[in-house]
């Protein structure tokens, strides 16, 4: 209800109103993209395709909101820039000239930004090769060369453009317009999802209890995503006084906010990403052959006891990838450096290495907490699968829940700091 309260009051004020509705504008022309087709494409020939187990290519539809499996312009999603922005985050601790670049504040941001993007447009332009000439290729109706090339614009420019349309989010918007454009997709597929379970209740296929498991399950993951993405560990740090000249610096108390889950949806991303990929492979082989026999009953959800061996996995994958990536964005050494540079400490423990170990130490339990939280949403469709057979059809629906309701949550947090800055202009006036 408070969300809901958040977003009517914003709505009453003007400014903030505008860049809702444009930001609304900007998801329908997402939305509108999605469903325009490419063009040379045999549709039939894609419904055979993605009819069974797609391994990776699931992730991939649910990032472009179906449009990988119809074949769109908007096919290939915003995934290359995700992709991009993950490898420059990774490349400023294993280069010097990244670590400078992010530590230059406005200007390095925006060399960044720039590297990024580019990026993007060489990651999407080989994605595009590869869906046209490799997986897709049965799909194209006409393979000439020149038919071929401008399935491969067409895709690349869709990403690029994808791309901007996000950043002019950022700019005239409210929220994260890469996260709200995911968003958009996932939130996209619920009448299709709502959609399939009315028929498989009126056809036969589920049972009133097996409906209300799936209700209770959505509900009780919803609410733990939220008590998971809002839970932090406030640190307490307090400033020495400093008397410069005749006036006096320092001496207020602040604190360093860790939240539980420090890295979001991408550990799970990752453990999916490897996990995946061997199903992926079969894909491309014959059902009888022997590599696709073996990993279909060790390796694949569907499998016996294959589905087990996929949960631990999954599980010990998850929670490496959360301490990995956690340790990229937090580095307790520069935190304790800088406290100690401007004369911060926390109370009861000394500057320097003792802060350090102590930074360390509470990341490492925190993290383990938020680490089983991802564990649990990214298996829970798999342990819904063998205990209600009926559900099996629910690819990755932890993940899209984790997805939705922390995008909701960053944008509704946007919204009261536009209203709260709002007010302070409005008093100081």
């Amino acid at each position: 209800m408070g969300m809901l309260k958040t977003i009517a009051q914003a709505w009453k004020v003007a400014e903030i109103r505008s860049k809702m509705i444009f930001t609304l504008l900007m998801l329908v022309v997402f939305r509108i993209g999605s469903n325009i087709p490419v063009p040379n494409i045999n549709r039939s020939v894609l419904q055979e395709m993605f009819s069974g187990e797609t391994g990776l290519f699931d992730l991939f539809d649910l990032f472009s909101g179906g449009s990988f499996s119809n074949f769109t312009i908007f096919a290939l999603s915003i995934t290359p820039y995700i992709t991009a922005s993950i490898i420059v985050q990774l490349l400023t601790i294993a280069f010097p000239y990244f670590e400078r670049l992010a530590k230059e504040g406005m200007e390095g941001r925006k060399k960044m930004a720039q590297i990024t993007r580019y990026m993007t447009v060489v990651l999407a332009l080989v994605q595009a090769i590869g869906l046209t000439v490799g997986l897709f290729r049965k799909a194209v109706v006409d393979r000439s060369a020149f038919s071929v090339i401008v399935v491969i614009l067409v895709l690349t420019a869709g990403t690029a453009f994808l791309m901007w349309l996000g950043e002019l989010i950022n700019d005239k918007g409210i929220g994260n317009g890469i996260s709200l454009l995911i968003f958009g997709g996932i939130v996209a597929r619920i009448p299709s999802g709502i959609r399939t379970i009315v028929t498989g209740y009126e056809g036969g296929a589920m049972s009133l209890v097996t409906i209300i498991i799936f209700i209770i399950a959505a509900v009780l993951v919803t609410a733990g995503v939220v008590l998971i993405q809002e839970g932090q560990r406030r640190i307490p740090v307090q400033y020495a006084k400093r008397v410069v000249g005749r006036k006096m610096y320092g001496g207020q108390s602040t604190h360093i906010p860790i939240k539980v889950n420090q890295a979001g949806v991408i550990p799970i991303i990752f453990a999916l990403s490897i996990l995946q990929f061997p199903l992926t492979i079969t894909y491309f082989m014959s059902q009888n052959n022997a590599f696709s026999v073996w990993v279909t009953k060790w390796l694949s959800p569907s499998g016996n006891p294959g589905v087990w061996v996929y949960g631990v996995l999954n599980v010990v994958l998850i929670i490496f990838f959360t301490y990995f990536y956690t340790g990229i964005t937090f580095n307790p050494n520069e935190v304790a450096n800088n406290m100690k540079a401007n004369g911060g400490f926390i109370p009861g423990i000394r500057p320097g290495k003792a802060t350090e170990d102590y930074l360390n130490k509470v990341m490492s339990r925190i993290t383990i907490v938020g680490a089983i939280f991802l564990a649990l949403i990214a298996t829970l469709p798999t342990i819904l699968g063998v205990m209600v057979p009926t559900l099996k059809g629910i690819h990755f629906g932890g993940t899209s829940l984790l997805i939705a309701v922390g995008v909701a949550l960053d944008t509704v947090r946007q919204l009261e700091n536009q209203m709260l800055m709002r007010n302070y202009q409005g008093f100081l006036k």
